[in-house]
């Protein structure tokens, strides 16, 4: 069957936006494609510095016909309403059958839309696509022009079947002609299939597929480093952006000047990888940097890169040269001499400065440590001068680096090792990084992230669907981790600003933290928590994963069951009688045996429940609601619930509210999903 080929062909593409673009591309395609009902076997999108590629196989020659069957309004509507669904079908009145329904005669339009040649249609649908690609920033490049796109757009090449797919875009027609390499390729590349073009174009040096310039240089990165007795310390992120900077990449590897290796690696790796897009290597046997980098270029040069590679150790030398100077400049002074600067820092209008802010962390990390285990003097000096390295030269120059500077100045101010740690890692945890395992780190980390959400909560800067300019969604998670990870013992309701609203957030972060873990279902987290309202995290926990375990078994599966009938009954029967049924059983009025049972099951139940829970004994909880499994199934296979007898009946739905009172001692079960 025919295939489709597209390429738009500009000046540079960022590298952040091409993986996003290509994603577009075919996103929209495949929509277009949807609604005018044209199907095809295989789509894929590729994106490059300069060029964005589309490949369909399996379109059809053209489309089929389309019958389709509109209802449109009463035959006894307003006109307004009969001449605007005649626009919209393009029909005459006369055109349209009526069709009985049981609300009146209603208008039925059949329309009939012919097929047509595939590149007919094409040739319509992808200046609609060009047009609503979602650039993150776009420009405009033709005089009188209003169309945008992100960067100067030079050729587009549209074949379907080898032939060209007529159509223009910006004042760009589209053709069969593309560009090879900017430097190392010349004239003009005429092509008709994507296989065709995707070799000739890697005879003119260009990879279109950025998977495959990754591993190209992931690999020579490697090589290289492996060739001076060094290994790649690899960043996948900057892999990525690389990538999408050279359409031929190659690989050197320069020198770093001995005068820098004093500087802290952190520093280094950030300037290189910022500023220059370096990979950083290091010594296999010590693990340490070493004064090497590799390169990726877009050339392949003559000289073997002798001049690339000095060329960027010039460049490196200025960038170095000014975080060397920051780092030297910076240790003059101690970090505590710091502290007092924040004062002249604003942490929020309305909450004062960063100073402030540090009193509060400081404050609150003394009064947790016992719940971290860590010891109060080191919590108390890591929080005091934890956010001491803002001020730094270092931190002004390269924000990422704030906390693990503070550490480095921290270690050469000879603080205890504990407070160094700690300093560095309070921003954690990171990424997919666990939980410190210095207490240390997790009292300031806790401390720091609290006061971020409860200060915000309290002036009523919350979280919206929207946004979070705040990242306190982050900074729940980060508790919820450090606590859940480490498996500390800390009830939020005792914390400074707590507030039932922080705890509900709390528990929905939970809810979202497990999802993604897969540990404890959503809805056992809502159901334990909802009658509870407990606030120790861990707890709460242990709690969902006793039930959840529970739960799984046939006797919980099976109790649900009963709790759910149970449950039911009893909203319609309370609704009906306009009144709650309670526990309040009168024993003499028990005719059957299962109803005995059941009474009995439930007094012993209720009594061995609540003190199992205070005692954190969950199994036990579930054991005591297991043995109620097999009176309760016997009761509903036994006696008719809503009996004839008015007192019989009232008895066993006060049996049934027991049921419920006893479960709800665990868990608030009508939120467990089936």
């Amino acid at each position: 069957m025919p295939e489709l080929l597209l390429e738009l062909f500009c000046e540079e593409i960022p590298a952040r936006m091409q993986a996003g673009a290509a994603r577009d591309l075919e996103r929209l395609m495949v929509g277009a494609l949807s609604d005018r009902a044209l199907m095809f076997e295989g789509i894929k999108a590729f994106a490059g510095p300069r060029r964005l590629t589309l490949s369909i196989v399996g379109l059809p020659a053209e489309q089929k016909a389309v019958r389709e069957e509109l209802k449109g309004p009463k035959t006894d509507a307003p006109a307004a309403a009969i001449d605007g669904f005649l626009k919209k079908t393009g029909l005459t009145r006369e055109q349209l059958t009526v069709q009985s329904s049981p609300k009146g005669d209603v208008y039925i339009a059949l329309i009939e839309k012919p097929g047509r040649d595939t590149a007919t249609v094409l040739a319509e649908l992808i200046p609609e696509i060009m047009a609503k690609l979602p650039w993150p920033k776009s420009m405009r490049w033709v005089p009188g022009e209003s169309v945008r796109w992100v960067r100067p757009l030079r050729g587009i090449v549209a074949t379907f079947d080898g032939e060209v797919v007529p159509f223009s875009y910006a004042g760009v027609a589209s053709g069969r002609t593309t560009l090879g390499h900017r430097f190392l390729s010349s004239g003009e590349i005429e092509v008709r299939r994507f296989e065709d073009y995707e070799a000739a174009l890697k005879k003119s040096h260009v990879l279109i597929d950025s998977e495959e310039r990754a591993a190209i240089i992931l690999a020579d990165v490697k090589n290289a480093a492996f060739a001076q007795g060094l290994e790649l310390i690899l960043d996948e992120g900057l892999l990525a952006e690389v990538s999408g900077l050279a359409e031929w990449p190659v690989v050197y590897v320069g020198s770093i000047e001995d005068q820098f290796m004093d500087v802290p690696e952190d520093i280094l790796r950030l300037s290189m990888r910022t500023h220059q897009k370096y990979f950083a290597l290091r010594d296999p046997k010590t693990k340490k940097m070493a004064n090497k980098f590799a390169v990726v270029s877009n050339m392949v040069a003559q000289d073997g890169g002798r001049e690339i590679v000095a060329g960027n150790e010039r460049v490196l030398r200025a960038r170095l040269s000014d975080a060397k100077f920051f780092w030297d400049e910076d240790r003059k002074r101690k970090l505590e001499s710091r502290v007092d600067d924040l004062k002249g820092i604003i942490f929020h209008a309305k909450l004062g400065t960063q100073a402030e802010r540090v009193g509060r962390i400081e404050k609150l990390a003394g009064e947790i440590s016992n719940s971290f285990g860590a010891d109060v003097k080191d919590a108390k000096r890591a929080a005091h001068l934890a956010k001491a390295d803002l001020t730094t030269g270092v931190v002004g120059e390269f924000p990422e680096l704030q906390g693990l500077m503070g550490g480095y100045y921290a270690l050469n101010d000879d603080e205890p090792d504990n407070v160094v740690i700690a300093i560095s890692e309070h921003y954690g945890p990171i990424g997919r990084a666990k939980a410190s395992e210095n207490p240390v780190s997790n009292v300031v980390a806790f401390a720091d992230k609290w006061d971020t959400i409860s200060q915000f909560f309290s002036i009523g800067e919350k979280p919206t669907g929207s946004g979070d300019p705040y990242a306190i969604r982050r900074a729940a998670l980060g508790i919820i981790r450090i606590v859940l990870e480490r498996g500390y013992r800390i009830p939020l309701s005792g914390l400074p600003n707590f507030s039932q609203e922080i705890l509900s957030f709390f528990v929905d972060r939970l809810k979202v933290a497990m999802k993604e873990s897969g540990q404890v279902s959503h809805d056992l987290i809502d159901a334990t928590f909802s009658l509870s309202g407990e606030s120790d995290l861990t707890l709460l926990m242990m709690r969902g994963a006793a039930l959840q375990d529970f739960l799984k078994t046939d006797d919980g599966k099976n109790l649900l069951a009963g709790y759910k009938r149970a449950a039911n009954i009893l909203k319609v029967e309370e609704k009906k009688d306009n009144r709650t049924y309670t526990s309040g059983v009168d024993e003499s009025q028990l005719p059957e045996s299962a109803d005995k049972a059941l009474h009995a099951a439930l007094s012993k139940a209720i009594a061995a429940i609540g003190p199992a829970l205070e005692k954190e004994d969950f199994a036990g909880a579930m054991r005591e609601m297991a043995a109620l499994r097999g009176p309760v199934d016997g009761f509903f296979e036994s006696v008719k619930v809503n009996a004839d007898d008015p007192r019989l009946r009232e008895n066993r739905l006060h049996l049934l509210a027991g049921l419920r009172a006893a479960l709800h001692r665990v868990a608030d079960f009508s939120r467990i999903e089936n």
